[in-house]
């Protein structure tokens, strides 16, 4: 089954799932291998790990496409791509869905935001027109090569125009023809609850940012709140600065290795996730 298709049973399915973020092939790797059944191409965590900045729209459609691709080679499950604003008009839109679909997306995020965008749990944002955003959904909707790569229409509206017109405009992005509809950074448990109700018939995405805007809930609560999808888009990044602040931290401190072994891996869990096995197996066949 293609992942496109996998992705879309996911929507269509009556269980909220959780979708995690990754930032490299390897983080895409772990959150396969952990078992959960698709993988967040995080906007964020690309512009922290790869470029080392703040996520403030710094990063191009082709470094966003070359870290997809390789995400998608080491990996089974669909991934779910932050495609931003589209990196410019309905025009430019078009071409970052052919882009991200050749580097293997099961589905595009796109916001509308004003380009260059912001994280959406910053303050200073600003958006575009209703009108514009319609017209970027249906043109990424017309480019797409596979007419079940699924477009997720995110508004940021709430923390710049209040929430009607969120609400309005995340109805007006599902009759535009979006797959699932994402409503960023509410910020109490009403207007959570209001989402759903407000924008029915369509799976909707809760996004929860430890530290953000938005109140922090189970996978149960999303589900019962009426949301499908509760991503988590950079606790795997966050903990992964944890961990090598730490490792570092204590190499630092006592010059030696001697009590680094509780946070790092073991040097046989490293080479099992690379899959050295595998490749000396490979290796053997054809020599």
């Amino acid at each position: 089954m293609k992942k496109t298709e996998m992705f879309q049973q996911l929507l269509a399915s009556k269980d909220t799932f959780i979708l995690p973020g990754a930032f490299d092939a390897m983080t895409a790797r772990i959150i396969e291998e952990t078992g959960f059944k698709a993988i967040y191409a995080t906007g964020a965590g690309i512009s922290n790990a790869q470029l080392g900045w703040a996520d403030v729209g710094l990063t191009t459609l082709t470094e966003i496409a070359q870290v997809v691709s390789w995400m998608s080679e080491v990996t089974t499950v669909p991934i779910v791509v932050d495609a931003d604003t589209g990196f410019g008009n309905a025009i430019n839109m078009q071409r970052t869905v052919k882009v991200l679909e050749k580097a293997g997306a099961a589905a595009l995020q796109i916001e509308d935001q004003v380009m260059p965008k912001k994280c959406g749990h910053f303050n200073g944002k600003e958006v575009i027109s209703k009108d514009e955003m319609v017209g970027k959904i249906k043109a990424a909707l017309d480019a797409r090569t596979d007419d079940q790569l699924a477009i997720i229409a995110r508004t940021d509206a709430l923390g710049v125009l209040g929430f009607d017109e969120a609400i309005e405009r995340a109805n007006a992005y599902k009759e535009a023809g979006a797959h699932a509809i994402f409503v960023e950074a509410p910020t109490t448990y009403e207007q959570l609850s209001r989402i759903t109700k407000e924008v029915p018939g369509i799976p909707q995405i809760i996004n929860l940012v430890e530290g953000g805007k938005t109140p922090l809930v189970s996978r149960q609560e999303a589900q019962n709140l009426g949301f499908q999808i509760m991503l988590c888009a950079n606790s795997a990044l966050r903990g992964a600065i944890k961990g090598a602040a730490d490792a570092l931290q204590i190499l630092k401190r006592d010059e030696s290795q001697e009590n680094i072994h509780d946070v790092i891996c073991t040097w046989e869990q490293r080479q099992e996730l690379f899959k050295l096995k595998e490749i000396q197996q490979l290796e053997k066949q054809y020599s």
